[in-house]
């Protein structure tokens, strides 16, 4: 009986042919690795991709369909603009952040056309059906005139606050025609003013370009 020792160099080659050596890693898993980081990276940047999204839903390549106008850049919420309601007490506007606003300035005595921008905004919200949760309207008083009684209760879901007439005037863009109590203006639910409807707007216009923006947004 041969005695003689295999050919080391040999038994290693043999060895590497036959599986000792780790595989190449297929191309379809690392393929698969990218696809996933891909997911995970596009779920995670879903909140900001809707929130553009339903910033420019109503305004198309082209031009823009909206009725109201978009107000750009983005103006958030100042963090300095306080509101109090009728308890006396002082809360930032912003903590109002979470749903749309709709927004509309006055004196507390609340002339006609506060009356009809009330009413305005109210309707528009109440024709979004099941979605009208999403809407907050905010009566935002610019000086302590007593609310009139028939305005308060004819009003009762519209959050009634007063805040300074000079940061609310800073924060809301009006024209070279118009002030700010002229209009109504919609926040989104991050807190940026979005949109200024014209002065004596049609409601009806306001309530198509609400609806887009709840039917297109996941937000608020």
């Amino acid at each position: 009986m041969s005695t003689q020792s295999p050919d080391t160099t040999q038994v290693s080659r043999n060895a590497a042919q036959h599986g000792s050596a780790q595989p190449a890693q297929p191309k379809g898993s690392w393929r698969r690795g990218r696809w996933m980081l891909f997911l995970i990276a596009l779920i995670c940047g879903a909140p900001i991709a809707i929130s553009y999204f339903t910033y420019y839903v109503i305004q198309p390549k082209g031009g823009s369909t909206s009725y109201g106008t978009l107000v750009e850049p983005q103006r958030p919420i100042p963090a300095a603009l306080m509101v109090t309601g009728d308890d006396g007490r002082e809360v930032p506007l912003a903590s109002l952040r979470g749903r749309w606003l709709m927004i509309s300035v006055d004196s507390g005595a609340c002339d006609e056309a506060c009356v009809h921008k009330l009413y305005f905004m109210r309707q528009v919200r109440a024709t979004q059906g099941a979605e009208r949760e999403r809407v907050v309207t905010v009566w935002l008083r610019s000086d302590d005139a007593n609310v009139p009684a028939v305005v308060r209760s004819a009003y009762p879901d519209t959050r009634m606050l007063r805040a300074d007439p000079a940061a609310v005037a800073a924060w809301l863009p009006a024209t070279d025609t118009t002030k700010d109590s002229d209009h109504i203006y919609l926040v989104d639910p991050n807190g940026n003013l979005m949109m200024r409807f014209p002065d004596h707007p049609d409601p009806s216009k306001i309530k198509q370009d609400v609806t887009k923006l709840l039917k297109w947004s996941s937000i608020g």
